[in-house]
């Protein structure tokens, strides 16, 4: 009987940290880049070429990633020229329009995944998934992106822990 109960609580263990595992995105560019995190707050100068591998905390359920061009920082104050948050490096704030965002709801069976362009269009962007569609936005027309609420352009993964931000593909 004490087999059976201490391998039950070793299941259960092993269920919970295999379900509280964090999300990892890869975030690439072809260009000078200032990526930015809302909800978990981030955001840092990512150079050509240049990866920036970001786990997303377990528990987290969504955010958005975008791109912002033409910054100048000193610290962690400053400003750029598209997609500024409040002329903060770390986001906690949305960017100002125009911007190109990357938006994820994670949990459950299925992870979704869309890029939207509504509030205007500043930079390129590839956005896939390791289970799923990738989607790829070169310019506003972007027939990948929600261009507007009602779009239905979400895709969705199944039990994927690992997504890829492409700025510029």
């Amino acid at each position: 009987m004490a087999t059976s109960s201490s391998a039950h609580i070793l299941l259960m263990a092993v269920s919970f940290a295999a379900g509280a595992s964090a999300t990892s995105f890869s975030i690439t560019n072809h260009f000078t880049v200032w990526p930015a995190v809302r909800l978990v707050g981030g955001g840092r100068q990512l150079n050509s070429g240049k990866t920036w591998n970001l786990d997303i905390p377990a528990g987290t359920r969504m955010a958005t990633i975008w791109g912002r061009t033409g910054c100048s920082f000193n610290g962690n104050s400053g400003r750029c020229a598209t997609a500024d948050c409040a002329g903060a490096l770390f986001c906690t704030l949305s960017g100002q329009p125009p911007l190109t965002l990357a938006e994820f709801t994670l949990g459950g069976e299925f992870d979704s995944y869309d890029i939207s362009v509504i509030d205007g269009f500043n930079i390129g962007m590839g956005f896939s998934c390791s289970t799923g569609v990738a989607l790829q936005c070169r310019d506003s027309r972007c027939p990948d992106a929600y261009q507007q609420p009602n779009d239905v352009k979400t895709k969705t993964c199944r039990g994927n822990r690992s997504f890829r931000i492409v700025f510029c593909p």
